[in-house]
């Protein structure tokens, strides 16, 4: 380990305090870290209030790294996250540093962690046709075309998810191979060592509680009007991975007259309850955590992996 450069990650449920503990551990050491979203929604411009993304004084605290990076009418992948991470790391560890990386994102880390394929960059041209072909015949005929290519893929993939499935079938006709078969061949170019530390609070119904207050407090600072700004902006559609962010989509059913203010709070509340829950199995099969109830500082800092950054 002592060859390789160590990065710092923090991760957790969503409204665990992950950020706070990031900022403290930031001030307590200033000039020492970079910080890395792992946050499948603060990749986005525009998606500021449901994405909880840092303030300007907190940005100024710590340089900060894939933060409105995209358009939200631009798909970001875990294979684009893979990449810009990773490049990110070599040159935050050139300068000195070291990298924080904080976000809940557990398919990025996972896929950080494990590797990912190398695949093709996409192809407007190829991207374009079969936009034109599902428009003629449906994205369930594109699915069916998947089946018999890629079986594997096509059982992963529903054909609703027109972004996975329009990425299955662009790979395979650039290529001319299954992109299930270039995931099974995926490697790690991660050249560092990770400390890995994970919030857990042990009580449910206190994060259930905070992630409620933090949903009330999204709705009054104007995440309504900010999916309104979003929608006059840019091409949205809610098939668009942003817009399938948990709290986002529950907005857009509200605007669309689907649901009442009353129905769009207790579904954004319950999408959260649910992410948190996911995020939380994910952790648990991750035996080489270490495990914080809290964002406790202190508790973070006597973690002994992380002696040789500390001092």
């Amino acid at each position: 380990m002592a060859d390789k450069p160590l990065a710092l990650v923090i991760t957790g449920p969503t409204a665990s305090g992950k950020s706070a503990l990031a900022y403290s551990l930031c001030e307590r050491f200033p000039d020492r870290f970079e910080l890395i979203s792992v946050d499948s929604a603060q990749v986005y411009r525009g998606l500021d209030i449901g994405a909880a993304k840092p303030t300007d004084a907190e940005q100024r605290l710590v340089p900060h790294h894939l933060i409105d990076i995209r358009d939200p009418t631009d798909p970001y992948t875990a294979h684009d996250f893979v990449t810009d991470a990773s490049r990110l790391i070599e040159s935050i560890t050139a300068r000195g540093k070291t990298p924080l990386m904080v976000g809940g994102t557990m398919l990025y880390l996972k896929s950080l962690r494990s590797g990912m394929a190398e695949l093709p960059s996409a192809s407007p041209a190829v991207r374009a046709a079969l936009e034109s072909e599902a428009a003629e015949k449906g994205w369930p005929y594109l699915h069916e075309r998947l089946t018999k290519i890629d079986p594997a893929a096509a059982a992963r993939i529903k054909p609703s998810d027109r972004q996975r499935l329009q990425r299955a079938l662009e790979v395979f006709e650039l290529t001319g191979r299954k992109l299930s078969d270039l995931q099974a061949e995926s490697h790690s170019k991660l050249t560092l060592d990770t400390v890995e530390v994970a919030i857990e609070p042990p009580d449910r119904t206190e994060l259930h509680g905070r992630i409620a207050a933090r949903f009330d407090q999204m709705l009054e600072e104007g995440l309504v009007p900010e999916v309104e700004a979003l929608r006059e902006t840019f091409d949205l559609n809610p098939t668009l991975p942003a817009m399938k962010s948990v709290g986002y989509r529950q907005v857009w059913e509200y605007l669309e007259g689907e649901i009442d203010w009353a129905e769009m709070r207790l579904r954004g509340i319950i999408a959260t309850r649910q992410l948190a829950k996911r995020q939380l199995t994910w952790l648990r099969g991750w035996s080489h955590l270490h495990r914080l109830p809290s964002p406790n500082l202190d508790a973070l800092l006597k973690i002994k992996a992380l002696a040789h950054i500390f001092g």
